[in-house]
């Protein structure tokens, strides 16, 4: 069982919020400049925060989980709330919901026409609420962070890099050693991925004895076919903070903003973690009197600013409220105590097994059904969903039992294409047995088939399968979106 100090928490927790705050006012003002900075201070005016994506999108996120509840999120989830609540349409963010206006769910949404920004930024910068509300159970924050990143990176370095800093960041809450952190987050994602490569690039250069601004340039060099604003080499430059301020806040923060490219973000998101890692008395006290603890918005629909909280002290006290019906929806032990933070190593461990693979482990051009309520459906196909007439799709539709369901569901299966459009064979009925503890066989089953597309290919084409059984008083719908 976890168990941590409520008041120690409520602290690492505000220090989050303050950190990005700072880190992303600090560095605002010099966004995009390719060269190395030298700057010292805040270039803005005293109380005069800039508003930034980092923060925005996480409202958003804030609001989204306290709507659904933690237990009926999903990837799908999110891809409302950004149709819905997000108005600009700049790089992965518009590919994003262009993809999702026509029917393709993360992460399809994120993988397709998007090969320009699916390694890009977008995804890291918003990992700071799945780890406060998932302080110390990495696992629980990742797959939170997964659903996150796949809207508009689908399964690719711009995931990858959330993974990172979702993991850095909720093990912050119990561990304090940056080293420790930054190697937790290293094994959460693939050894081979440039997030990955670059992180430990700049690692030997630390251990080496190389200055700063020569590791600045390493990364650079490293990520140039990569380019401007990508997730791999900014994430060098929160690493050059982290391992070179040496547990410094001020250093830390002014180190990665100096690195230069997207200053706003590594700024923000160093400031973060030296926050959560620190708490509020290791942030100077100067420039928490300089930012103050008002949020500033731009990027949410101003016909929803009403549910946005308007402080640091505000988001820290709602997020706060939903940790305990979150460990519950991810069935951890978990309680706040007024005493010193009970967290063995064993207790860590227990919360932080899952690999990449666990989370990554499948086709991108795949998407998930989560709201039958006996199972959940994934539904996969062997290539791109944009098809011209008379090509053929492999289909997988792999179904999970709901763990609330103790008796073996049969299944009727129905498939339904449109005009012109053939379905090959699939089984008329599929056995679904209930989940058991500790059997990872159990509760689960897939049927494969092909479609071939008819002569007349819309702009979205969806067939679908009917699932019906006599234990289920209704029948579900499951899409198989195609593209023109």
């Amino acid at each position: 069982m976890i168990k941590l100090n409520r008041q120690r928490y409520l602290d690492k927790l505000h220090a989050c919020w303050l950190g990005k705050n700072i880190g992303g006012t600090l560095g605002a003002p010099y966004e995009g400049k390719r060269a190395f900075l030298d700057i010292t201070d805040f270039a803005t005016k005293k109380g005069e925060n800039y508003p930034n994506d980092d923060l925005d999108l996480q409202l958003i996120w804030l609001a989204a989980i306290e709507e659904v509840g933690p237990s009926n999120f999903s990837a799908n989830t999110l891809a409302e709330f950004w149709l819905d609540w997000i108005p600009p349409h700049c790089n992965e963010y518009g590919i994003a919901k262009s993809n999702l206006r026509v029917g393709l769910l993360p992460p399809m949404s994120g993988e397709i026409d998007n090969d320009k920004w699916k390694t890009s930024n977008g995804a890291w910068i918003r990992s700071e609420i799945w780890a406060s509300l998932c302080p110390g159970v990495v696992d629980a924050a990742v797959k939170y962070a997964v659903m996150d990143a796949m809207v508009d990176h689908g399964l690719n370095e711009g995931t990858y890099a959330e993974i990172f800093t979702a993991t850095i960041e909720s093990a912050a809450y119990v561990e304090s050693d940056i080293r420790k952190l930054i190697e937790c987050g290293l094994k959460k994602i693939p050894e081979d991925c440039m997030v990955a490569k670059t992180v430990r690039l700049v690692i030997d250069c630390y251990d080496k004895g190389v200055e700063y601004r020569e590791a600045r340039e390493k990364v650079v060099e490293f990520n140039k076919e990569l380019g401007w604003f990508q997730a791999p080499g900014n994430l060098g430059f929160v690493a050059i903070g982290l391992l070179y301020g040496e547990g410094d806040f001020r250093k830390s923060v002014l180190y990665a903003i100096n690195c230069g490219d997207d200053t706003d973000c590594t700024g923000a998101t160093v400031g973060s973690v030296m926050g959560i890692i620190g708490g509020t008395e290791s942030i100077p006290e100067e420039w928490k009197e300089f930012v103050g603890d008002k949020i500033v918005t731009a990027f949410i629909n101003s016909m929803y600013g009403h549910r946005i909280p308007k402080t640091c002290t505000n988001l820290k006290d709602r997020v706060a409220a939903l940790v305990p019906s979150v460990m519950r929806a991810n069935r951890v032990s978990f309680g706040f105590i007024d005493g010193v933070d009970e967290v063995s190593a064993e207790d860590f461990e227990a919360y932080n097994q899952l690999t990449s693979a666990d989370f990554l482990n499948r086709s991108p051009y795949s998407y998930d059904i989560t709201d039958a309520h006996p199972f959940s459906v994934m539904v996969e196909m062997d290539k791109t969903p944009r098809v011209t007439p008379g090509e053929e799709r492999k289909i997988k539709l792999s179904f999970t039992c709901s763990p609330n369901v103790h008796e073996q569901r049969k299944l009727q299966l129905r498939v339904i294409v449109p005009e012109t459009w053939e379905a090959g064979y699939c089984p008329k009925t599929l056995a679904l047995d209930y989940a058991q503890p500790g059997h990872k066989i159990y509760g689960k089953a897939s049927v494969e088939f092909t479609i071939r597309a008819g002569e007349k290919i819309d702009v979205t084409n969806r067939a679908y399968v009917e699932v019906t059984s006599q234990t289920l008083p209704y029948s579900v719908m499951i899409p198989v979106v195609f593209i023109g």
